[in-house]
């Protein structure tokens, strides 16, 4: 089973009551883009999915926290500091609110958060 996006597909990862979220929505439909949602909180990231799109992002696994929620305040920082990689995995994978939102996957690229200008890049050059 293919876990990244096929090429020219675009999957985003989003949480319904999530401003962020409901930001890359409104710009990807501005601008055309065709996409697919899943919902992170019904179906987060699977271990195999995190394994691939961590390092396809570019970024630290730790930046695929959602430090502002509830999930992280509830493990607690210390007990996050603490865990190594393939215990974050196992976190984020079981529940999609401990995971910085949106999540868009295209092709083999993946971004984590919302940024205009990551977008822009992504889509237009």
């Amino acid at each position: 089973m293919r876990t990244l996006a096929k090429e020219g597909d675009t999957i985003l990862l989003a949480y319904t009551a999530c401003n962020t979220c409901k930001k890359a929505l409104k710009w990807l439909d501005a601008h055309g883009i065709h996409y697919s949602v899943r919902s992170i909180v019904q179906t987060p990231p699977t271990e195999k999915e995190l394994q691939e799109w961590i390092p396809a992002s570019g970024i630290n696994i730790r930046k695929w926290l959602n430090i502002t929620g509830q999930s992280y305040r509830a493990l607690g920082k210390e007990k996050i500091d603490q865990a190594d990689d393939m215990q974050l995995i196992k976190w984020l994978s079981s529940d999609g609110k401990l995971v910085k939102r949106p999540v868009l996957v295209q092709g083999n690229k993946v971004l984590v958060g919302f940024q205009e200008d990551d977008y822009n890049v992504l889509f237009f050059s």
